[in-house]
């Protein structure tokens, strides 16, 4: 870094033009320029702080400037303006970063004192910082004017969605915008068509409303038709739109795939009951889930459903508390996530009570080099609690305290149960003298 430093440092002592040496956070944005001239560094330097002032991280700043050389048009002062006027729509940092970040075309003064007034003209009170900034986004892009978006979001509203649903729209789908009053009545019939209410269709769209980007004729009706294939009614499928509309999302065959791997399940009577409690539709939407998370973390799709085969409890499981145990086998055990189909069976059990006991007693072994084999994940796993007790906790005392409270039970649990020729044996009652000289007599008496 040094070599790269010093003859820009060289050449600006050697300068007449004389300006401060730059701050350790913006020594980067520096590095990166080292070429350009000095007034032009003269100029970049105070528009660094200006941008680091209002929340950008300076790290982010020598390529940010790079891609967007139009603002050496504007002077620092001028910058600062169109950051006030943003600051209007929305005083949040977070917007203010995100906006500039995600379309840089925003800082042009003709444009935003087009929308300063315009965004109070969409008639949605409670509009949130990430709907305003896709909005300005889609208006740099596609050059829309306020009265254009106005427009489209009466559409909105004539369709019965509540200001809610839109803000929520905007927030998650923003292109739907650009979609005619003709596509987005085309999705409010094909609800309509399969029994969901009026009054329900806007907690439809607010709960999922990626729905208003997918095609019906493509996507929706060959979905719908692969439910009555699998034979669920309307009714069924209705009930299921209404309870968690993300059903919608299905690819075209998944839902089959999913039922089919669960009416080959091999488990325990009480696990499978369970799992098919809600009816066979949310079973098999449980299953795509737990599959999508597992592919979320690198495992691919086969094997996502080989997991879930061999473990089916995790489809009982919340994905939260799945998610959590990946992310300590992979950030804390750092074992690879490939791990998961040989030994499934780690899903499955407690985390509290044997995942993190377990791992932490292996670690604090292996950290004093007293581990002789590696402990393997199916070991660490599948291992009895009396064996791993016997084998890695009782013969160290410093270890009771690692593994808590479940050292006790595992120490009772290693007690031998009363034996049976113990309770039958018949009771002793004490001798007496009059005893001892009874028996005495009694064999004094026998024949020699």
């Amino acid at each position: 870094m040094a070599i790269r430093i010093k003859p820009l440092f060289h050449y600006i002592t050697k300068s007449p033009i004389c300006f401060t040496t730059p701050t350790f956070q913006n020594r980067l944005l520096f590095q990166s320029i080292s070429t350009t001239s000095p007034s032009h560094h003269e100029y970049l330097n105070p528009l660094c702080n200006l941008f680091q002032r209002y929340g950008f991280q300076p790290h982010e700043l020598p390529n940010f400037l790079k891609k967007n050389d139009f603002l050496q048009n504007s002077t620092p002062q001028e910058i600062e303006k169109y950051f006030k006027i943003l600051q209007t729509l929305n005083p949040s940092r977070e917007f203010l970063v995100s906006t500039i970040t995600s379309c840089p075309r925003v800082l042009q003064l003709a444009f935003l004192e087009n929308w300063k007034l315009g965004i109070k003209q969409l008639g949605i009170h409670s509009i949130s910082w990430i709907a305003i900034s896709n909005i300005l986004e889609l208006a740099s892009k596609f050059g829309l004017s306020p009265n254009d978006v106005s427009r489209r979001v009466g559409c909105f509203k004539g369709l019965g969605f509540s200001e809610a649903t839109v803000n929520r729209v905007l927030e998650n789908e923003p292109m739907a915008i650009m979609s005619v009053e003709d596509e987005l009545r085309e999705k409010v019939e094909f609800l309509m068509g399969i029994g969901v209410r009026g009054s329900e269709i806007d907690g439809v769209v607010r709960l999922y409303p990626t729905i208003l980007a997918l095609g019906v004729e493509k996507r929706l009706k060959p979905l719908l038709d692969e439910f009555s294939d699998l034979g669920f009614s309307l009714s069924d499928v209705r009930r299921e739109v209404v309870r968690e509309p993300q059903v919608l999302g299905l690819e075209n065959g998944e839902l089959s795939h999913c039922l089919e791997m669960l009416q080959s399940l091999k488990c325990r009577l009480a696990t499978k009951e369970s799992i098919f409690g809600d009816g066979e539709f949310r079973a098999g939407y449980k299953v795509k889930l737990r599959v999508d998370c597992l592919r979320k973390h690198g495992l691919i799709y086969r094997d996502a459903f080989t997991v879930l085969w061999k473990e089916p409890r995790v489809i009982l499981y919340d994905i939260k508390d799945i998610e959590k145990k990946i992310e300590f086998l992979v950030g804390k055990m750092k074992f690879g996530i490939e791990c998961l189909v040989e030994v499934p069976e780690y899903l499955g059990a407690n985390f509290d009570k044997q995942i993190v006991p377990r791992f932490n007693v292996i670690n604090h072994l292996r950290s004093r080099g007293g581990l002789g084999d590696e402990v393997g994940l199916r070991k660490l796993v599948k291992m009895s609690r009396l064996k791993f007790y016997n084998m890695y906790v009782k013969p160290y005392p410093d270890h009771e305290k690692i593994y808590g409270r479940f050292a006790e039970k595992s120490a009772v649990r290693s007690r031998h149960s009363v034996g049976m020729w113990k309770l039958f044996r018949p009771q002793k009652y004490p001798e007496t003298e009059d005893d001892v000289q009874n028996i005495r007599h009694f064999m004094e008496s026998l024949p020699k």
